[in-house]
């Protein structure tokens, strides 16, 4: 009896973590993330595969950060601390050797 109770309160709310696994993006951020890392990478590499690297940074921040932590590492006039920055340079890293391999 017990345990179909806990089922039945642990179903729905398993239900729920795909839909929150992703943060999103604070309102107009993510264009201005493209935007500043476009003409950042362009700088590099041609534009289409700037575009590709700063796509893949873009949806490497939304499935590992919260909502949170990509405000602050979006804020001009507060930089992160170096414990943010430095994760989501290693985090965005993957977009490097994955688009390298394609």
């Amino acid at each position: 009896m017990r345990l179909t109770r806990l089922f039945a309160f642990a179903a729905p709310l398993a239900l729920m973590l795909p839909l929150s696994a992703y943060a999103a993006w604070p309102a107009g951020e993510k264009a201005q993330y493209m935007s500043d890392c476009t003409k950042a990478a362009s700088q590099s590499v041609n534009p289409v595969e700037a575009q590709k690297h700063c796509s893949c940074g873009a949806d490497v921040l939304e499935k590992k950060f919260t909502t949170q932590e990509i405000a602050q590492l979006m804020d001009k006039n507060n930089p992160p601390g170096p414990e943010l920055s430095q994760r989501a340079l290693k985090e965005i890293a993957v977009c490097r050797v994955q688009n390298k391999g394609a």
